[in-house]
């Protein structure tokens, strides 16, 4: 049973530091491999496209966005990354004119071969977890200069044998609006309602209990200016989250005269806030070059530079494309690669 308990615990530790190691802090937040971005194209540009109405921008970034998709599309893009992670997204969307629109799409996140070890130090077997997202956006525009949007998210998570998979629902709200000829605003509430909680009493009998485990609610404002005559477009993103979090410390104290340990909780409200800047810069009408800067704060090791390129090219009668993205991950830990494939049907 000691064997098992240290192996539940040891595995949330690792999925959750592992799938997201270039954000320590909110990695210990659920839901983190969802954070890491939404394809090629997204990640490179720093995931700052809450305000990106080129239609290439998937609508997960903001469900506002679903109306400006050009064309039905089908994606799929694949994530090369150490500490044997796995990330994997799988997107439709398509227009509804004449003003809507709508995307439906899955994330897979997972950690393998995590060695599972004994009270002795000694080899038990080989685990694994593995996470899914999946969501599904309506877009509408309002008129030529607003849109607004909601989407319904699904996550699951399995983390142990022992542990019954848990499943959370997620709501997001989105909107942009057009300021200037050029300049458009949007705002997104993400995350709204999801929470896991974990029942351990098939793990751990008596002692088991049942554990909520909050997603943060993020609110992220967004803008994107496009440079007239150079084919240039940057963005920019701030986004504030908040944890709920249960503190726990255990303190003896003297009970009928006799002196007890007894388990203190107190409430948290854990708040975080990050800036975003992306740049894209299109040479041709089939190739892109784009760059990003992710996780601006205070902590100048924190960061995470970005950059990639996108091609489009006929196949037969069918237009394809694909996007390739560079991450440096935060504080050295190593390198990411993204890979999507696009058909535009």
């Amino acid at each position: 049973m000691m064997v098992k308990r240290v192996t539940f615990f040891m595995l949330a530790i690792v999925f959750g530091l592992s799938v997201a190691v270039p954000q320590v802090a909110s990695a210990q937040e659920a839901g983190a491999f969802t954070r890491l971005g939404f394809g090629a194209r997204g990640v490179a540009l720093s995931n700052a496209l809450s305000a990106d109405i080129s239609g290439n921008a998937s609508p997960f970034y903001n469900p506002a966005l679903a109306p400006f998709v050009g064309k039905q599309t089908l994606s799929a893009s694949a994530a090369l990354l150490r500490f044997d992670r796995q990330l994997q997204f799988l997107e439709f969307a398509s227009p509804l004119r004449p003003r809507a629109g709508v995307a439906a799409g899955m994330i897979h996140a997972g950690v393998s071969n995590i060695d599972g070890r004994d009270n002795s130090g000694f080899h038990t077997e080989d685990y694994a977890v593995d996470e899914f997202a999946f969501f599904l956006a309506f877009g509408l525009k309002f008129s030529e200069r607003a849109s607004g949007g909601l989407a319904l998210q699904l996550f699951r998570s399995d983390l142990f044998n022992d542990i019954s998979a848990v499943n959370s629902i997620g709501l997001d709200f989105g909107m942009t609006i057009q300021v200037l000829p050029q300049t458009r605003l949007a705002l997104v509430a993400e995350d709204l309602l999801a929470s896991f909680s974990y029942d351990t009493a098939g793990l751990l009998g008596d002692a088991g209990k049942t554990t909520d485990d909050p997603f943060p609610r993020r609110i992220r404002l967004g803008a994107s200016h496009q440079l007239p005559g150079i084919g240039s477009t940057i963005f920019a993103e701030y986004e504030i989250s908040t944890t709920s979090r249960e503190a726990r410390t255990q303190e003896v104290q003297i009970v009928s005269g006799v002196p007890q340990p007894v388990v203190i909780s107190e409430d948290l409200t854990i708040v975080d806030s990050r800036l975003r800047l992306g740049g894209e810069y299109q040479l041709s009408p089939e190739f892109s070059v784009r760059a990003g800067i992710d996780q601006i704060r205070s902590d100048i090791g924190g960061i995470k530079p970005s950059f990639g390129f996108s091609v489009v090219y006929p196949v037969g009668n069918l237009l394809t494309g694909a996007e390739y993205a560079f991450v440096l991950e935060p504080y050295a830990v190593g390198t990411m690669h993204f890979l999507t494939l696009k058909i535009f049907l």
